[in-house]
Order: structure tokens, then sequence, then C-alpha cells
């Protein structure tokens, strides 16, 4: 998982990079590949750190990782012996107290119960200070894994981090240029309803009646220049409330 994490730094940086100087449809794709991946990367790093923790917070699972020594205690001697101290008792003789004419049954049973006692007191004592030696053995190769899978687990927290921040800053760009073409489209309305201004003196003028005014040779001078001046007021002082209303940058 570590080589992986480390192979998946080492291919995301650049592209990210790549992604913010120059947005495409092919690199938003790669980037949409490389965030489902790290994604289920994250996510089984954080199951075996998870896993990992727990085993280090119950000493029982840990001792119970040690199948060999498990397997050891299940075969000790001390099974045996139980064993054959049962089946002594029921022959009524003991096998490790001797035969004795005085003796009898009750007391030999007594005996091989006092002396199965102090064997498992004894195996209990000697399995419990090795068990706490183990343990303890266990518990700091279990650290070293947690250290190293809790580095990856950063790692990789940090990448989707620098991943989000790329595609808020995306997305800022985005809005920003969605902004400006709705600034062009607003200055173009502006200036076709201008245009249009000019449409309707030439209409009213194109008129098939007469005029007094169509007399006078300088009046269609008059008249585009008056209609001119008129169109760039109206233009101006639609950008002037655009730009009041915040509509437009100053």
């Amino acid at each position: 998982m570590q080589s992986k994490a480390a192979e998946l730094e080492i291919e995301a940086y650049p592209l990210l990079d790549e992604l913010t100087s120059k947005i495409s449809t092919l690199n938003l794709e790669r980037v949409r590949r490389l965030k489902s991946r790290l994604v289920a990367l994250t996510r089984r790093v954080q199951k075996v750190r998870d896993e990992i923790e727990q085993l280090m917070d119950d000493d029982g699972d840990m001792a119970e990782m040690y199948l060999t020594e498990k397997k050891s205690r299940m075969e000790s001697p001390f099974h045996e012996q139980g064993s054959m101290g049962f089946r002594s008792n029921d022959g009524g003789v003991s096998a490790s107290a001797p035969v004795s004419p005085v003796s009898s049954p009750p007391d030999s049973r007594r005996l091989d119960k006092c002396l199965s006692i102090a064997r498992s007191r004894h195996e209990s004592m000697r399995s419990s200070e090795s068990g706490t030696e183990s343990i303890e053995e266990l518990e700091m190769l279990l650290e070293a894994y947690f250290v190293v899978i809790d580095s990856t687990l950063n790692k990789l927290t940090s990448l989707k981090e620098y991943i989000d921040d790329t595609e808020d800053f995306i997305n800022i760009q985005l809005d920003n240029v969605r902004n400006q073409l709705i600034q062009f489209e607003l200055i173009l309305t502006t200036a076709t309803f201008v245009v249009a201004i000019f449409g309707v003196v030439a209409g009213i003028f194109g008129m098939n009646f007469a005029i007094p005014l169509f007399d006078n040779p300088g009046a269609f001078k008059w008249v585009l220049m008056i209609t001119a001046v008129c169109g760039i007021t109206i233009f101006c002082a639609f950008v002037w409330f655009f730009k009041y209303r915040r509509l437009m940058p100053l």
C-alpha cells in the first residue's frame, strides 16, 4: 500500500498542475480516475490502520496472534499429566504417589489434585511471564507498522486535500469565465438596443410621405449626428447603471 500511495502521489501532482494551467476534458477525466483510485486506496489504508489500532488496544487479541505458542501450550505435558491424573483417579492409584497399605484411595486422589494444582500454577506463571514479553515485542512491531500506515494515510489525506483545492480553483476559474461571458452578452445586448434606435430613425424617414425636412440639404447630416449622440448617450447610461449596480467590474 505504501508503494501504491507513492506511485499515486508521483502521478497526481504533475497532472493536477497541468489541469490548473490547461482545463480540458481529457485532463478532467484523468483526474476523475485518479480520485477514484485515491478514494479506494484511502479506504483500504484506513481499514488497516483501524485494525492495527484495535489490536494494540487489546492484549488478548495480541496474545492470540502467537499461534505456535498457543499450539505448544495445547500440547504441553500439563494437559497430558492432567489426563493421566484423571485416569489414575479412576483406578484408585496415583501415578506419582507411592503405594502404601496405610493410605486410602481418597488420600491418593487428594494428593493427585494438589500436584495438579501446583503444576497448573507453575505453568500459568511461566506462560504469563513469557506472554507478557511476547506481547511487548508484538506491540513494538505493531507500533512500527502503525507509524508506517499512519504516515501513508496522512500522505493520501494531503493528496485528497490538494485535489479538492484544485477542484475549487477550477470552479472559481469557470465561474469567472461564466461571469465574463454574461458581461459580454450584456454589453452586446445594450449595443444591439442602440443600433435598433438607428433602425427606428431610418424606418421613420424611409416612409413614403412628404416631410418638409427633406427639402433641407443638410438635414440628413444633422439627423445622423443627433441619432449617434443619443445612441452613445443611452449606451453610456446603461454602462454606468451596470457598474453602479455592480453588474460589471469597475
